[in-house]
């Protein structure tokens, strides 16, 4: 697929306690999702490095072995409502589950958001692969096919809703009287196999039209989702060629369905762990490492396999195991890293707790540009999604070290162009489908 994109795109994906399990222990590091003081620093900080986005991610169940990051959390969209009073140009983005939502009650938060942000909302589309059940008075939690079902119609009806009012519906003429032209505000009337929703949504259409919309899923059926509605793709490759391969084969998907190839961004998920030199980026790495609890480590593998991995021999490979329904693709990067390229359980719990699946470059700034730039122009990817292991200073070397080197090679912004989140990505502002039919 030609490259169209001349610029990296660039997401900082904040977590409190860092993405590394014990990156909340290194020296100097800060931590905790409740400390809002922290939360706004990294979002400014993005900001004044010009990204283009800062991201929450969200679960709806939790206990006392999650990831530091995870076992307490600010609700995303709260935090998103007031992170867009203290920063004025970075897009915000949240996760948002289709399985344990309704499409009014999220069509009417992320309109909103978009409102309070003047166009800076981002949607990150996820069916929740974790059993949350028992969270939401339901009997069971959905299978994996079920769920992406329910998912693509969800979608719509949200969409559909974000239709609801033309963007010249109001008329606030003072002198005849008319507020409000009944003939651009438009009912839904969605009458579908999981949802019925009448509408019309009860806000003006957002400021970007519809807020953006980002997919995470990398299994058959994720893939084909994000294909249909994703403009930006958060994914996770460790090698070159797996996420050229994955690159290739969603904007294939994306052409299929009748959509511009650069309209479906693919953003990996990157874990730089930087030094002045080589062997000092892999002793910080290496330090990092040896304060993982290798206990917690392996509940972290079970909890991705589906399976208890505690009476596996750490010192071998692991052995054939069945996909578990949730949280398919996490679970099949893990076993092919075991089985593939002959990564032990010890190594996969450390790997695991390090960055979850996703890549980790160790090394000098130049080093970690190198590598960047190597997916960038290897079609491998359109950006990343940052993933500090611990912060703040896990961020400030990358944006002090790694930022400027990119800048040289003319491959990301001195400065935003645009206000809006769409523009930051150079996505289009749908139009409405009502202006559309006339």
């Amino acid at each position: 697929m030609p490259r169209t994109l001349a610029q990296m795109r660039l997401g900082l994906f904040i977590q409190a306690a860092g993405h590394h399990a014990s990156g909340w222990r290194y020296p100097g590091a800060q931590s905790g999702s409740e400390n809002v003081e922290l939360i706004v620093q990294l979002a400014r900080q993005a900001e004044q490095a010009k990204f283009d986005l800062v991201f929450f991610g969200d679960k709806l169940v939790t206990s006392a072995g999650e990831h530091p990051s995870m076992v307490v959390r600010l609700e995303p969209l709260v935090l998103l409502g007031a992170l867009a009073m203290v920063t004025e140009r970075i897009g915000l983005a949240a996760t948002a589950s289709t399985t344990y939502s309704e499409p009014y009650t999220l069509a009417r938060q992320f309109g909103s958001l978009d409102m309070l942000s003047k166009g800076r909302a981002a949607w990150n589309v996820v069916t929740t692969g974790y059993d949350s059940a028992a969270n939401f008075s339901r009997a069971t939690h959905p299978d994996h096919a079920s769920r992406y079902a329910v998912a693509e119609e969800f979608v719509e009806v949200v969409r559909g809703l974000w239709d609801s009012f033309e963007d010249d519906a109001y008329v606030r003429d003072a002198h005849t009287g008319v507020y409000l032209d009944p003939a651009k505000m438009h009912r839904l009337d969605h009458a579908g196999a999981a949802f019925n929703v009448a509408g019309p949504l009860n806000l003006t259409r957002p400021p970007q039209g519809h807020p953006v919309l980002i997919q995470a899923g990398s299994s058959g059926p994720g893939m084909a989702l994000a294909a249909r509605i994703a403009e930006v793709v958060f994914t996770a490759q460790q090698s070159l060629a797996d996420a050229q391969a994955f690159y290739r084969a969603i904007k294939a998907q994306a052409v299929a369905h009748g959509r511009a190839a650069e309209h479906c961004l693919v953003m990996p998920g990157l874990m730089p762990i930087i030094g002045a030199t080589r062997s000092e980026a892999q002793a910080r790495f290496d330090r990092l490492q040896q304060y993982n609890d290798l206990g917690a480590a392996l509940g972290l593998v079970s909890e991705r396999l589906g399976v208890d991995v505690s009476g596996f021999d750490l010192d071998q490979p692991l052995p054939p195991l069945p996909l578990p329904q949730n949280m398919l693709s996490r679970a099949q990067l893990l076993l092919e890293l075991s089985h593939r390229d002959g990564l032990t359980l010890r190594q996969v719990a450390h790997l695991t707790a390090g960055a979850r699946g996703h890549k980790i470059v160790v090394g000098t700034p130049a080093q970690v540009a190198e590598e960047m730039i190597a997916w960038f122009e290897g079609e491998a990817a359109d950006g990343f999604n940052l993933m500090p292991a611990y912060v703040p200073e896990g961020l400030s070397l990358f944006t002090e070290g790694v930022l400027p080197i990119l800048r040289r090679h003319g491959l990301f912004r001195d400065e935003y162009s645009g206000s809006t989140l769409r523009e930051h990505l150079g996505l289009p502002r749908p139009a409405n489908r009502h202006t559309v039919s006339r």
